[in-house]
């Protein structure tokens, strides 16, 4: 990440009591890299739920036996999940605050995923620019892979999606109760 995204991104607007509230247009420069924070293992429910429940009807990804027949030898992880999954872990990073997903470009599989590969993310921004039709909002554009465990990259895509600018993000949320039922901290005096 670049020196100027360190220093003037949201986690240095962050207080005690706000916890994270994602980036904003403004947060968003080019060439920074980001790491996203969550993994996820790949488990056999997982590929054959989503493949069933989205009526794909490849063997390939549920039927065991008829995997062990290709070249794979095994369940291939349906390709689709793999990039509803890798677009899912960017999301706390990239698109929390977004007004809408403008479009996935350039979906590429240099490897195949299996039932038990862990899956990490990471995103480069490549482009900037405010919308001429929303004034509250901004578009980014970003470069996003899916590594697995052994760094092997699975999954890379372009995402163009349009963020709220600071200020502009809906409030929303639950109404949060009086903090009059936590515990006080050694010494702290309540009145």
């Amino acid at each position: 990440m670049s020196e100027h995204a360190r220093s003037t991104g949201p986690a240095s607007r962050i207080g005690p009591d706000d916890g994270w509230r994602g980036r904003c247009f403004e947060d968003f420069l080019p060439g920074d890299v980001i790491y996203h924070p969550l993994g996820k293992t790949v488990t056999e429910t997982d590929n054959q739920w989503f493949t069933l429940l989205t009526q794909n009807t490849a063997k390939l990804h549920f039927d065991r036996e008829a995997a062990a027949r290709t070249a794979f030898g095994r369940p291939l992880v349906n390709s689709t999940y793999v990039l509803a999954l890798v677009t899912g872990q960017t999301v706390i990073d990239l698109s929390f605050n977004v007004k809408a997903n403008l479009g996935w470009d350039e979906v590429r599989l240099p490897a195949p995923v299996f039932e038990g590969d862990t899956l990490y993310a990471r995103s480069k921004v490549l482009e900037t620019r405010a919308s001429a039709s929303h004034p509250d909002a901004g578009i980014v554009t970003v470069a996003s892979e899916g590594y697995n465990q052994d760094g092997v990259v699975v999954i890379s895509f372009r995402r163009t999606f349009m963020v709220y600018r600071r200020g502009h993000v809906p409030a929303g949320g639950p109404v949060r109760p009086d903090e009059s039922s936590l515990p006080a901290v050694p010494g702290e005096t309540h009145g």
